[in-house]
């Protein structure tokens, strides 16, 4: 049983940086690969990128791959997600997941409630 709850969107200008957050509660948070999806209005949810229970392994969509890191601090039950040179085709709402460590939205169990991102030209 694994409860998410993501922090850190907001409103931020095209070229800007955030890192988003995502606190999981559970006792087996760390057995999970835990990945971020996006889903814009009017869109399907995207996958963005994902890692491994250990963080051994990372996978990125080509759409972020060089500027979105994923990284995770199980002591923390933590997931997060920097991103650097924001883009107007970044926003969306923000959501994160534990599951398997899928690039389909179907490969996991538990979501967050999201947490907006706005880009602005």
């Amino acid at each position: 049983q694994v409860q998410l709850v993501e922090s850190g969107g907001g409103l931020v200008q095209a070229g800007g940086s955030l890192r988003l957050s995502c606190a999981a509660s559970g006792r087996t948070f760390s057995g999970y690969s835990m990945g971020w999806f996006r889903q814009a209005p009017g869109k399907e949810r995207e996958f963005v990128a994902a890692i491994s229970w250990s963080g051994a392994r990372t996978v990125y969509a080509d759409s972020v791959k060089g500027r979105f890191t994923i990284s995770r601090d199980n002591a923390k039950n933590t997931v997060y997600l920097q991103i650097y040179s924001l883009k107007p085709e970044d926003t969306a709402v923000y959501y994160c997941a534990a599951g398997d460590l899928a690039t389909v939205a179907t490969g996991y169990t538990y979501w967050g409630q999201g947490t907006q991102v706005t880009v602005s030209s």
